[in-house]
């Protein structure tokens, strides 16, 4: 945000022109339409959908984010949950604007554009508004998931209708005894001769689990199936309806589901958060017990094409963390500017005007970190979904397996990073405002409790640390993390030959990836799974900053092309990051490095 953004641009908490700096000047979307599945569209194209979400967010979504805040949804006297009217209003509008199936295929009804143009779509609702964005972002990872292992039939009976606003989506993962356990889960799915099934159990944690914002509720439902192999193999995926619906198409009996309760959480309260009963014999629909729910390929793949959602929505809690931590930065930057308060360093005239907070140092070190933060997040997420750009339309299946293991080493990274540390650019736009940061009336103490929730969101950060450690830099050899070394290695080398400050950004980086290689190296050798994983957390932020300290130095490249404010604070803000972050990562290394088992040594001593 620079000094001639206006308010007007700003109104969905997000910058207009950093999103079309990432979009068109660095990641050059416009380029996909020389395939194939993206040759009838334009970079015109892509700036009108993205003005449209603009101003939808900005007057359907924005205007009621702390009105939903104050008025959690609660279960009426009818049995039915309660949400303020301006929830169903800008879902609905969301859904008539057609931005569902902004990135999801023509064949059931979408648009079809690239998955990045989808993301950074959903990018202005996200920073508007991420509560009522969250029925809509489940609902278009439910869509992706049937699209990419359903039947032809499912495809019309659920996507469409999904596509078109009239259903929305979940997905069914946790129980109460099994939380991020997905092995210990006790749900069970029946076979019945007509080849439906019938599912018996409880979910808990279910986001937009019960409402009356759409016709129907799709839920992606795990469960497993009785004489199945024990652990993950004997987990199904199911579609189970809120309400069945008749051959010709109409919305039928209601399913035999209940809401067992409301979960209320310290933010994003006005997402509904349900505790769903699945065939407690309430509504029994044909006669019979049991919710009927419809298996998504095969019985004992379930987890496997359930993960397809779950990345997806990963990246998805990425692209909201940087969203609300770009809402707070921007709600700072203009509070800094506009809050008079002390005067220059070395001004003891007290009759000398009050100067703008922001003219003081450590008020300008704060709002650069939010900045490096924010925009450092939101180009992580947009890299990783232009990865699946990338996949749909690479040359050969070499170039597709590529790109797919890179994709997956970044996965864990672009959840965890921006939800860790856009949530600490909230923190400093408490500390920005000073007392007027933990009153309500100011909304950056709801961005934070908001963000709060995305280090658990879709896998604790915590097992994203250990994914990416334990599972996704050793996969098929270690080529998917040699693949992320290539590439920022790639962009090093170029910023080499540049030379001047940009060259000496590259030294610093090549150094950290270095060190980040050799670590690696040492901490997968080990033979004790609980020591190579004790220091997982330290690990993930660190190649976490390396990853980020690499976008900004692609940043820094192109915002060298031009001049003015913008490009400009673009550039300081990758030099703060090279600063006064990236070396951080060379101390959670030398942790890593150490081996150090103190966690692991701690038994009972607790008190």
């Amino acid at each position: 945000m620079n000094s001639t953004t206006t308010a007007a641009e700003m109104a969905a908490g997000i910058s207009r022109r950093d999103i079309r700096f990432l979009v068109h000047d660095w990641l050059e979307v416009e380029r996909l339409t020389e395939h194939p599945r993206f040759a009838d569209q334009s970079r015109e194209l892509y700036d009108e959908v993205l003005e449209l979400s603009e101003r939808i967010a900005a007057e359907r979504f924005a205007p009621h984010n702390a009105k939903a805040d104050a008025n959690e949804p609660q279960v009426g006297d009818d049995g039915t949950v309660q949400l303020i009217p301006e929830v169903a209003v800008a879902v609905k509008a969301f859904g008539d604007a057609g931005l569902i199936g902004t990135a999801i295929d023509e064949r059931v009804g979408g648009m079809q554009l690239p998955h990045s143009v989808g993301v950074a779509s959903c990018a202005f609702f996200h920073a508007a508004n991420p509560a009522t964005m969250s029925y809509l972002g489940l609902t278009i990872g439910a869509a992706n998931l049937l699209l990419a292992h359903g039947s032809d039939e499912q495809l019309e009976t659920w996507v469409r209708p999904m596509v078109e606003g009239r259903y929305l989506g979940t997905m069914c993962l946790s129980e109460t005894q099994a939380g991020s356990s997905l092995a210990d889960l006790s749900t069970r799915a029946v076979r019945q001769p007509d080849g439906t099934y019938r599912l018996f159990g409880s979910k808990m944690w279910i986001s937009a689990g019960d409402h009356e914002l759409a016709e129907n509720i799709v839920h992606m439902v795990i469960a497993k199936v009785p004489g199945g192999p024990p652990g993950v193999k004997g987990i199904g995926l199911f579609v189970v309806p809120r309400f069945l619906v008749n051959e010709d198409g109409d919305v039928g009996e209601r399913n035999d589901i209940v809401l067992a309760g409301l979960n209320h959480k310290m933010g994003m309260r006005g997402t509904v958060n349900a505790v769903l009963g699945f065939g407690e014999g309430v509504h029994k629909p044909g006669g019979d017990a049991g919710a009927v729910g419809y298996l998504v390929g095969e019985e004992q793949h379930g987890l496997a094409y359930m993960f397809h959602m779950m990345n997806e929505e990963r990246i998805g809690v990425g692209v909201m963390a940087a969203g609300i931590g770009y809402a707070g930065y921007t709600k700072s930057l203009r509070y800094a500017r506009e809050r008079l308060q002390g005067r220059a360093p070395g001004q003891k005239d007290p009759t000398t005007p009050q100067v703008p907070i922001i003219e003081h140092a450590d008020v300008r070190r704060m709002l650069l970190a939010q900045k490096a933060y924010v925009e450092g997040g939101l180009a992580l997420v947009l890299y990783a979904s232009k990865l699946v750009d990338e996949q749909a339309v690479a040359g050969d299946e070499e170039a597709r397996k590529r790109v797919s293991l890179l994709l997956e080493v970044l996965t864990p990274i672009a959840k965890a990073w921006p939800s860790k540390w856009c949530l600490e650019a909230n923190n400093l736009a408490i500390q920005v405002l000073g007392g007027y940061g933990y009153a309500r009336e100011y909304g950056v103490e709801q961005h934070y409790r908001d963000n709060r929730l995305n280090s658990i969101h879709e896998g604790t950060n915590g097992i994203q640390a250990l994914d990416l450690l334990g599972r996704k830099v050793a996969m098929h050899g270690g080529a998917g993390f040699a693949a992320l070394l290539e590439e920022i290695n790639l962009a090093i080398s170029e910023a080499r030959s540049a030379g001047g400050e940009r060259g000496a950004l590259a030294e610093q980086l090549a150094a950290a990836v270095a060190r980040l290689d050799g670590v690696t190296r040492l901490v997968l050798s080990q033979r004790d799974p609980q020591l190579m994983l004790a220091n997982a957390s330290a690990y993930l932020d660190a190649a976490g900053h390396i990853v980020i300290a690499w976008l900004w130095l692609k940043q820094f490249a192109v915002a060298s092309r031009t001049t003015g404010d913008f490009s400009s604070g673009k550039q300081q803000a990758a030099r703060f990051f090279f600063a006064q972050q990236l070396p951080e990562a060379l101390i959670w290394l030398n942790l890593v490095e150490s081996l150090d088992t103190s966690a692991l040594d701690m038994r009972d001593a607790w008190f």
